[in-house]
C-alpha cells in the first residue's frame, strides 16, 4: 500500500507531522503485513482547516454537481473492486466469498442507492410563502469501525459529499487499508482539494479531538455504546450534532408456527455471519418453551456445519475474529456464560482444536439461558448464540425489549400478520421479518443506547442537512 504512510489532506497525500507507526495484523495469521502512520493533534489541526476551507464553495454546488462526482466515485470503486474486497480479506479476516460478495459489495449498493435517492430528493421546496432549504451541516468528523469497514466508510462519507459537506475522516486503525484505497478512488473521481481528508490514529488521541473541536459541527460514529458516550461528552461543549450508531444484543423471535428447522438455522447462520461480527446480528433467539429443545439440537447441526479457516480457503464459512483483543473478550464472555450454569450445547472457551494460530473462536451456542445472565445482556460481538425459551407471545416481546439496547430485532412467523403485530411492538430501529433480503432504502439505526439518528438513503443524506426556512421567500 503506497499511502499507508500518509494522510490525504487538502487534495494531497502528505507525510504526518510525527513518526508514529502501527503494524496492522492479519488475524488469521497473527502477523503483521504492513503498517501505517498514525496522526496527533497538529494533523487533526491541518484536517479540519483543510475542510473549512473548502466548506463555502464546495456547499454552493448543486445538487447535481454532486451527484455527477458521486457517479464518478462509484466507477472508480468499481474499478478497484477486487483491490478493496482483498484488502478487507487481509485485514478483517472476512472469507473470501463473503467479502467479494458483501464486504466490499455493500459499498456499491449504497452509492447506487444514494444515486437513486438524489434522483427524487428535495433540497428546496416552498410552503406558503416560506422557502424550506436544505443545506450542508458543515465540517463533519467521520469515524468508523473495523467489522464492516467500507460499508460504514460509504454510508457516511458519500451522503456527507451528496449534502455539501467537507469531512475528515477517521477509519478503524486495526482495519485501515481499504479507507486509503477509497480516499484514492474519491482522490481520482476529482473531489475538490480539502472537501474529503482522512487521517489515521486511535480513538483516544485522534478520534477524541475531532470529537471536541470547535471547527467541526458534526461527528458520525459508529462503534461501541461505551466510545459513544465518551464522543458525545467531547462534543457536548461546543454543541455539534452528533450522530450514532452503537451496540445491540438483537433478539429473534421465532413464533410456534414456524418452520423450525429453516428458522433456527437461519438464525445461526445469520448470527455467526461475519464471525458474528455485527452490531445487528441476531444474537437472541427467542424460542417457545415447548419447542425449546428440538431447538436447541437444530441449532447445534447449524453451528457444527460452519467450517472455521483460513479467509482464502475454499471451504470456509468463518473467519477469525478480528484481533487478539477481541479474542480475548470473547473467550471471556463464554467462560462466564458456563459459570453462570447457562447450557454449553457445543463450542466454548479455545481455539477449534485445527486451528493452532490465529484468532479463531468456536462457534458457540448456549441454552437454558436466563434474563438475568451477563451472555443475554451484554453485547460479545462473536459467533455465540444465546436461545431462551418464553411462554407466549406477551412474553417473548418483553423479553425481547428487555435491553439497554434497540438497534434490531427479527421476527419469524407462516403468518404475515401475527408477524407484523409483534414487529409493531419491538423497541428497535430495524426489524426484520421473515428473514427479508437486506434492503439499501431501509433506515437504519438504534433505540435507547444502540445510538440515535438513521443513515442509509434519504436517512443518511438528511443526517448531514440543516434546515432553514426563509419567510416571506414567496412575497
Amino acid at each position: 500500500m503506497d499511502n499507508a504512510l500518509k494522510f490525504y489532506i487538502d487534495g494531497r497525500w502528505v507525510e504526518p507531522h510525527g513518526n508514529t507507526r502501527l503494524p496492522v495484523i492479519d488475524p488469521a495469521t497473527e502477523q503483521p503485513f504492513c503498517e501505517i502512520a498514525m496522526g496527533n493533534l497538529a494533523d487533526v489541526e491541518d484536517a479540519v482547516a483543510a475542510a473549512r476551507r473548502a466548506f463555502p464553495a464546495f456547499a454552493r454546488t448543486t445538487p447535481g454537481e454532486r451527484k455527477q462526482l458521486l457517479q464518478r466515485i462509484l466507477d472508480g470503486f468499481m474499478a478497484r473492486y477486487d483491490e478493496i474486497a482483498e484488502a478487507i480479506v487481509r485485514e478483517v479476516g472476512a472469507p473470501t466469498s463473503l467479502s467479494h460478495d458483501w464486504q466490499a459489495g455493500i459499498g456499491k449498493f449504497h452509492l447506487e442507492q444514494l444515486l437513486r435517492t438524489l434522483d427524487t430528493f428535495e433540497f428546496q421546496k416552498t410552503r406558503g410563502t416560506t422557502l424550506i432549504n436544505q443545506e450542508a451541516v458543515g465540517v463533519v468528523a467521520l469515524i468508523t469501525p473495523w467489522n464492516w469497514p467500507i460499508n460504514q466508510i460509504v454510508c457516511k462519507v458519500a451522503p456527507a459529499l451528496a449534502a455539501g459537506c467537507t469531512m475528515v475522516l477517521k477509519p478503524s486503525e486495526i482495519a485501515p487499508i481499504n479507507a486509503l484505497l477509497f480516499a484514492e478512488v474519491l482522490h481520482d473521481a476529482g473531489v475538490p482539494p480539502g472537501v474529503f481528508n482522512l487521517i489515521n490514529g486511535d480513538g483516544p488521541s485522534v478520534g477524541a479531538a475531532l470529537a471536541a473541536h470547535p471547527q467541526v459541527d458534526m461527528v458520525s460514529f459508529t462503534g461501541s455504546t461505551r466510545a459513544g458516550v465518551e464522543i458525545a461528552r467531547l462534543a457536548a461543549p461546543t454543541v455539534k450534532r452528533v450522530h450514532q450508531e452503537l451496540g445491540g444484543k438483537s433478539a429473534n423471535i421465532l413464533l410456534d408456527d414456524v418452520d423450525l428447522e429453516a428458522a433456527v438455522t437461519a438464525g445461526v447462520n445469520s448470527c455467526f455471519g461475519n464471525s458474528g461480527q455485527s452490531c445487528n446480528a441476531p444474537t437472541r433467539m427467542l424460542v417457545p418453551a415447548a419447542l425449546h429443545d428440538r431447538a436447541v439440537e437444530i441449532a447445534r447441526r447449524a453451528a457444527l456445519a460452519h467450517r472455521p479457516g483460513a479467509p482464502a480457503a475454499a471451504h470456509t464459512t468463518m473467519g477469525p475474529v478480528i484481533s487478539e483483543r477481541q479474542f480475548d473478550a470473547i473467550q471471556r464472555m463464554i467462560a462466564i456464560g458456563i459459570d453462570e450454569g447457562a447450557q454449553l450445547v457445543c463450542g466454548g472457551t479455545g481455539r477449534p482444536a485445527h486451528l493452532p494460530t490465529g484468532y479463531y473462536v468456536q462457534p458457540t451456542i448456549f441454552a437454558h439461558v436466563s434474563p438475568e445472565m451477563t451472555v443475554a445482556r451484554e453485547e460479545i460481538f462473536g459467533p455465540v448464540l444465546v436461545i431462551q425459551p418464553y411462554e407466549n407471545d406477551a412474553h417473548a416481546v418483553q423479553l425481547a425489549n428487555d435491553s439497554v439496547f434497540g438497534l434490531a430485532a427479527y421476527v419469524q412467523s407462516s403468518d404475515l400478520q401475527r408477524a407484523r403485530d409483534i414487529a409493531l411492538q419491538m423497541r428497535a430501529g430495524s426489524v426484520y421479518v421473515n428473514y427479508p433480503a437486506w434492503d439499501p432504502a431501509a433506515p437504519f439505526g438504534g433505540y435507547k443506547q444502540s445510538g440515535n439518528g438513521r443513515e442509509y438513503a434519504e436517512w443518511g443524506l438528511e443526517a448531514f442537512l440543516e434546515t432553514k426556512g426563509i419567510v416571506g421567500w414567496g412575497h
